[in-house]
């Protein structure tokens, strides 16, 4: 089997490609530091894929939104470039796409999570969906949950996790602002790249939520972070800063079902996973 990998740079990127060596040949492709360059803002003359690849994975993504021009510069990554992909992939007779969405997707208007890149992720999912419908291109459509992973790769999609994992390894206090102990989903890089793989293996189709098996707490991510650091930070809420809202989503485990696997690493394991890791790397 071969699989490219179209972001191959990215933080799933990293983590993914050597679960899908361990059963294929895997080339990597983005704009540079990869085994082939494609950019999903050129013409779509100039998005070519490699000949006899049977699944492309596309983990690329956008997530600006700070000004229209970033906000443009999102959508024409996010939905244009994926229209443009799967044109690539039928021209190449790729076997087929997967194509790496969101749980943000599902984000209403009247969410105060509601951005541009989970308005470009549904549209990527809907453009996906109708050219892959008229190209005849099988496609999986995955919408994983909040992932992190060890190394500071991840420090910049979870800024707040890492925070207090930086806390607890110093013995600061972690103070959590309001009185509403907030509940988010995440889900371990490890645990993605697993799902990702044997989605890609299996040949599986249609479009799924991707979310741990269970929410977890602010206070319960500071208690995971302490005893992983064996840290004397203490926990405690400020109950007269505005309350964090929830952002959670409604727990499918249809896809985990169907591939056999279902996520193994909770926020206590892989925050010990990090604090072993700066064990070993400082």
């Amino acid at each position: 089997m071969r699989i490219m990998i179209v972001g191959g740079t990215s933080s799933l990127a990293y983590a993914l490609k050597p679960v899908l060596s361990s059963f294929a040949e895997v080339i990597t492709a983005d704009l540079n530091g990869c085994d082939v360059k494609l950019n999903l803002t050129s013409p779509m003359d100039e998005i070519g894929i490699l000949d006899n690849i049977d699944v492309v994975i596309n983990t690329a993504a956008s997530f600006g939104g700070a000004d229209i021009s970033e906000i443009v510069q999102t959508e024409s990554v996010n939905v244009l470039g994926v229209m443009k992909l799967c044109g690539a992939c039928k021209t190449a007779n790729v076997g087929r796409l997967v194509q790496i969405s969101s749980i943000f997707a599902c984000l209403d208007t009247a969410s105060p999570f509601y951005t541009v890149y989970s308005l470009s992720k549904r549209h990527s999912e809907e453009a996906a969906q109708l050219c892959c419908s008229k190209l005849g291109l099988p496609l999986a459509v995955l919408r994983p949950a909040q992932f992190y992973g060890v190394g500071e790769r991840y420090r910049k999609s979870q800024p707040f996790l890492f925070s207090m994992m930086d806390k607890a390894e110093k013995n600061e206090d972690i103070v959590i602002y309001g009185s509403n102990d907030a509940a988010r989903n995440f889900i371990h890089v490890e645990d993605v790249a697993k799902i990702v793989a044997l989605v890609a293996q299996q040949g599986i189709e249609g479009v799924y939520s991707c979310t741990n098996t269970a929410n977890v707490t602010f206070s319960e991510m500071a208690a995971a972070a302490v005893r992983a650091f064996a840290s004397k930070s203490t926990i405690s809420f400020a109950k007269d800063k505005p309350d964090v809202p929830d952002n959670v989503f409604e727990l499918d485990d249809t896809l985990f079902r169907l591939i056999g696997y279902y996520p193994q690493i909770d926020i206590a394991a892989g925050m010990a996973k990090e604090a072993n890791y700066r064990r070993t790397h400082t």
